[in-house]
């Protein structure tokens, strides 16, 4: 009928667009269901003929009123002026245009000037807003590994992500609260998805990269994009925090001196307390892995649907597994192999995902395997997550994954996270020459480079303590391995768990429980016969003799 009418419709997941109006196929596609394949044509006819009468207009103002919707769309969606038909329409912030769309049963058409004239815009807008609210959701808190709550907010409804145009009142129905004065980091990803942090302590400089990274993530993966835009609500509006950066070619995100400021006051208070244990409960001394495990299987789950929760899932997952070392040192629980697979498992989905451009494959996560698609090149896929989940698999002694790993292009690591150092870099390529068994002479002229750049007086983008303490050992302790020097590697190895002691001292952080890059390199070690002392703190000597490897399929 398209064809027919000259229309070219574009076709996004379950919806069909086509010139000014959006249609959800999903009725269409279950009426089809129920009938025989030869009766389709008449019902695809019949389906768009009515849809046609829908978008020619001509409803009456009540009809108008009745089911007229507040609709955020991206601002290159449409076109705020009379010439285009929607001079009513207005921004609400840099990368977003608000208009009011007509929420039909099979269809979702925007309403025009000649529309809004019949019903007037001040009664329209406020039944949109009205109906807006009344759209169901679904809603679920997620406390990220940097330990930042996230809200997030989700579901069928094409209007999902225009509740940020309300968010207080969504705020308030969901939780119970307002949102406090400082107001709420938001991210209105797709039209179905929309996340929000309220700005109460100093998780919110924490909150800026955890929901950056969601959204991008989701933007990407999602149907129905908007942007992948970060912003700041306050009761006055909504404030757009990210620029784009005409020299790298990348988004950053700049708060104004305001917030700046807020984030600032919040950092230096540090987090909220929780509260006073009761006389008869007792304060915790290792971390809630109940919590980071109810965490990482809440992302997990939700893959099969929300494929862009897969960085999230990998953060979580690993928080997750380290965490289980402080109550479970010596990794001699099933429950802490399993949890050292899933976050394997995903940090090996992630980059395995970023490296095919089109297609789906599956992936085997813990005892299930979900199917997810091809991302290309992502931020989320960037040099530190490779580095987690190079350990993750040398930890886990699989051959095939890191294989996979030492084929991502460096490229697309620099690009991902253009901040970091570049002796981080220079490492990944030193781990990907070993692995790829290239000669002695090629792997040390990496390492030297590696060495080079670690310098605190070169490497000025990181923290020395980070820089000296926890990123230089695991090269240093890799020079003593492609050396053979036992005994070196043995002083090395006890020098990097004494260093990672010093930073993480008193630190909640579930990193705080395993020196993950020297555990892995000691793994290493210990299948190339090199004696390793095992009775060291924060080094699971299950883990490094593979004593779980081959329990169950991975």
């Amino acid at each position: 009928m398209s064809a027919r009418d000259g229309a070219r419709p574009r076709v996004d997941g379950a919806t069909a667009v086509r010139e000014r109006s959006t249609h959800d196929l999903t009725v269409l596609a279950q009426r089809c269901g129920a009938a025989a394949p030869e009766d389709w044509p008449a019902l695809i006819a019949q389906h768009f003929t009515t849809l046609d009468t829908v978008a020619r207009g001509g409803e009456s103002a009540e009809e108008l009123l009745r089911g007229a919707v507040l609709r955020l769309l991206p601002a290159e969606a449409l076109t705020a002026d009379e010439a285009s038909g929607y001079g009513y329409a207005w921004q609400p912030a840099d990368g977003l245009v608000t208009a009011l769309a007509l929420d039909a049963p099979d269809s979702v058409r925007m309403l025009t000037d000649a529309d809004v004239e019949r019903a007037g815009l001040d009664a329209l807008k406020a039944a949109g807003r009205a109906n807006l609210l009344a759209e169901p959701v679904e809603h679920e808190e997620i406390r990220t590994p940097s330990g930042a709550l996230l809200h997030s907010v989700y579901g069928d409804s094409h209007f999902v992500a225009s509740k940020a145009l309300v968010l207080g009142d969504l705020a308030r129905s969901l939780t119970g609260h307002e949102l406090p004065e400082a107001g709420a980091l938001v991210v209105v990803p797709t039209r179905h998805l929309l996340a929000f942090h309220p700005i109460v302590d100093a998780t919110v400089v924490d909150a800026v990269n955890d929901l950056g990274m969601y959204a991008m993530g989701a933007y990407e993966d999602g149907p129905g994009p908007v942007n992948p835009l970060l912003y700041w609500w306050r009761r006055d509006g909504l404030v757009c925090l990210t620029a784009f950066d005409e020299q790298t070619r990348a988004m950053r995100v700049v708060p104004p001196p305001e917030l700046m400021d807020l984030m600032r006051t919040l950092h230096a208070k540090g987090r909220q307390e929780p509260e006073p244990p009761t006389p008869d409960t007792a304060p915790e001394t290792t971390p809630d892995t109940a919590q980071l495990a109810a965490s990482a299987q809440a992302f997990t789950s939700r893959l099969p649907q929300d494929p862009a929760a897969l960085p999230e899932a990998f953060r979580a997952a690993t928080a997750h597994a380290l965490a289980r070392c402080a109550e479970d040192p010596n990794s001699g629980k099933l429950e802490t192999w399993e949890a050292w697979v899933t976050a394997m498992q995903l940090g090996d989905a992630l980059f395995a995902t970023a490296l095919s451009h089109e297609g789906s494959a599956e992936y085997r996560v813990g005892d299930r395997t979900i199917t997810l698609p091809a991302t290309g090149p992502s931020p989320q896929a960037n040099g530190r997550a490779w580095l987690d989940a190079f350990w993750f698999a040398l930890v886990c002694r699989e051959g095939d994954r890191l294989s996979r790993l030492a084929q991502v292009p460096l490229e697309d690591l620099r690009r991902a996270d253009p901040s970091q150092d570049a002796y981080l870099f220079h490492w990944i390529d030193t781990l990907q020459t070993y692995w790829r068994g290239a000669s002695l002479d090629d792997i040390a002229q990496k390492l030297i480079a590696t060495m080079e750049t670690s310098d605190p007086k070169v490497a000025t983008g990181t923290d020395p303590a980070l820089l000296n303490q926890i990123d230089y050992q695991p090269a240093a302790l890799f020079h003593r391995l492609i050396t053979r020097n036992h005994e070196a590697f043995a002083e090395t190895l006890a020098e990097a768990v004494a260093h990672h002691d010093r930073y993480w001292s008193g630190s909640p952080d579930p990193r705080s429980h395993v020196v993950l890059g020297p555990l892995a390199l000691a793994c290493l070690a210990h299948d190339g016969d090199f004696p390793v002392d095992t009775a060291l703190p924060r080094l699971p000597k299950h883990l490094i003799s593979r004593e779980w490897c081959g329990e169950f399929p991975t």
